[in-house]
């Protein structure tokens, strides 16, 4: 046992030291009553757990009356209504729910009524006992949404289920709109269930479920998937009414484009591209403020229409002999305003491309412009210095004629005086002509030393 370490330079003492040392610095997990570690968890482990039975299947037994409301919200509504329902709850003597739940279920009039938070929406469900095995009878006085019942928001979605046994009269057809009845088979021809998308007096879209031999599980689970396929199907359809709004911008920012474009092509100068330029800019920052306004309600548009699909496909129908399915009915809807959605989008991005495109071609013709505009100024301004050039040599030379004058002129004047004082000079005039070369080369070599000093300056700034 001792040799690998051995081989390895490692003494067998070494190596138990470090390992005690190591069983020190690692914490050992606590025991739990069965013998098992208990482990420090994740903070997120018991959300997740939990996650999978937020929303569980409740079993259902006919006669039933089950009813839907839901209601869109701003993040400001959901708290209040959290704060109301809490209350709500607190008032029947039974908890409410938690800060951060999103699912919450209260006994209520022999059934149970349940809440549950979205992202911009709220819906309110009460199942209960229907008074009489008949469809669409008359509510049950005792329901939750009475007087006391606080809206959250906007309702958008409101229907009701009957669920009953199929041995009840035929003559339910009589309730339903027979150009839009959709009859279909569920849970392998356990059950019937029929809609026709219309809303009642009450402004409820009636559903109705026949039992043949389904359990009570299986009745709940397609109780709740045909509230799901209410809900998420309407949801959807708000992408619809988004892309109606967005589609007349659309066209006028593909026409401005297109304007916008051929003057392009004609030979402007820099201040019409300018001005080309800043319509572009802004008609990209219109485009975007658009897209960004619409693109959450498509995405949640496609989102729900998942959530649809997959209901559908979970819930098994067949479609009865002479009626349309349930899939059949919203595929003809839905698809088609799913498609408008996807195709405005589209248009949005293909629009925001050619703006971009455009834009940076008009860019670059900007920059040409300009650069040719600071190559003419700079060579207009070099010109310019050069003749200014010229002319402070043509004036230094005059200066340098004229100081040489005044400076001769004071030689002659003291030559003349010193001569009439009786210094020993030569003639006056003598002097005074030769001192002139001599003062102007004097002169000139002053001013070019001091022209020649300020160069030195000015380049010592510079750098």
């Amino acid at each position: 046992m001792c040799a690998p370490f051995a081989l390895m330079g490692i003494r067998p003492s070494d190596r138990a030291a470090d390992m005690r040392e190591n069983d020190k610095a690692v914490e050992s997990p606590t025991k739990t009553g069965s013998g098992l570690p208990s482990f420090k968890t994740h903070p997120l482990r018991e959300a997740a757990l939990g996650e999978i039975h937020a929303r569980p299947f409740r079993p259902l037994e006919g006669p039933r009356i089950v009813l839907l409301y839901a209601f869109t919200i701003t993040s400001e509504q959901a708290a209040e209504d959290h704060e109301w329902f809490s209350e709500f709850c607190a008032s029947r003597g039974a908890p409410g729910p938690s800060p951060k739940a999103r699912y919450h279920t209260l006994s209520f009039a022999s059934g149970t009524l349940s809440w549950e938070r979205h992202a911009e929406f709220i819906t309110y469900i009460w199942d209960g006992p229907a008074p009489a095995a008949v469809p669409f009878g008359p509510l049950p006085s005792n329901h939750p949404f009475g007087t006391a019942f606080r809206a959250p928001g906007p309702l958008l979605v409101s229907a009701r289920l009957d669920l009953l046994p199929s041995t009840i009269s035929t003559d339910w057809r009589k309730h339903y709109d027979p150009a839009s009845l959709t009859e279909f088979n569920i849970e392998r021809s356990s059950g019937t269930a029929a809609t026709d998308f219309r809303t009642d007096g009450d402004g409820l879209v009636r559903y109705l479920v026949l039992n043949n031999d389904m359990t009570p599980v299986q009745c709940g689970s397609v109780v709740q998937r045909l509230l799901e396929i209410e809900t998420y199907r309407t949801l959807a359809l708000l992408g619809l009414f988004e892309a109606t709004r967005q589609q007349p911008r659309i066209s006028q920012y593909e026409a401005k484009l297109f304007e916008l474009t051929h003057k392009m092509q004609e030979n402007s100068g820099l201040d019409e591209n300018r001005t080309l330029l800043d319509q572009l800019s802004s008609l990209a920052a219109s485009l975007e403020a658009s897209a960004a306004e619409s693109a959450y309600r498509f995405g949640a548009s496609r989102a729900y229409y998942e959530i649809v699909n997959a209901r559908l496909a979970a819930l098994e129908e067949q479609p009865v002999s002479g009626s349309l399915s349930l899939s059949a009915f919203l595929g003809r809807r839905l698809g088609p305003a799913m498609r408008t959605c996807q195709s405005i989008q589209d248009r949005q991005w293909d629009l925001s491309k050619k703006l971009a495109r455009a834009t940076t071609l008009l860019r670059t013709r900007v920059d040409v412009d300009l650069e040719q505009q600071n190559r003419s100024l700079l060579e207009s301004m070099n010109r310019r210095a050069r003749i200014q050039l010229r002319l402070q040599q043509t004036v230094e030379g005059l200066s340098v004629a004229a100081v040489s004058y005044y400076v001769v002129g004071l030689i002659s004047y003291l030559a003349k005086a010193a001569k009439e004082s009786g210094f020993p000079l030569p003639n006056p005039n003598l002097m005074t002509g030769l001192s002139v070369p001599l003062v102007v080369a004097a002169i000139w070599l002053t001013v070019r030393n001091i022209r020649k000093h300020h160069a030195e300056g000015d380049r010592d700034t510079s750098d």
